[in-house]
């Protein structure tokens, strides 16, 4: 194995980023009767326990961040290995149309959660740092829930897929 020096390919970049298996996570709350939701494979868990702090990053041309920046509290959704076809719908281009038959739970501040998935972080944003063509958002949980009988959708390789025990 030999390591390629990298010139500017966005195409190759995401690909190799690709190979890092990761949980997929649905930010979403509810700003003047508007519900806004993005999805993130870019979410991190365990950023700091004092304060409790988790994380994602979100590209600077986003139009879905400024409506969901807005919202007192944010509500984010690990989602579940069943989501796939969800996630799908969620991250549509048609925005009218993402929450098309969820019923999805309002909590605290706005803060809107998919159900059935195993993770649930209410959130407010705590910071946030310029990173290239993206931000890095930093949130401070205020509640939380975990369901330990469900399991997380994973996009790995362009797909979603599934855990398995070795």
């Amino acid at each position: 194995m030999s390591l390629n020096t990298y010139a500017p390919d966005p195409q190759l970049l995401r690909e190799t980023f690709g190979h890092f298996p990761s949980g997929v996570a649905a930010l979403a709350a509810e700003v003047d009767g508007v519900r806004h939701v993005l999805v993130a494979s870019s979410f991190t868990v365990g950023v700091s326990l004092e304060p409790p702090l988790v994380m994602f990053a979100v590209q600077n041309s986003s139009s879905t961040w400024p409506g969901l920046r807005a919202a007192e509290r944010i509500g984010i959704s690990i989602l579940g290995a069943g989501h796939g076809q969800l996630c799908r719908q969620l991250a549509g281009r048609d925005k009218s149309a993402r929450f098309a038959g969820i019923e999805a739970v309002t909590g605290t501040g706005g803060a809107v959660f998919i159900p059935g998935a195993p993770v649930w972080f209410e959130c407010s944003v705590y910071d946030e740092h310029p990173a290239g063509d993206h931000q890095v958002i930093f949130f401070q949980i205020h509640a939380l829930h975990a369901d330990k009988g469900l399991e997380p959708l994973v996009f790995h390789g362009s797909r979603f897929r599934q855990l398995a025990a070795a």
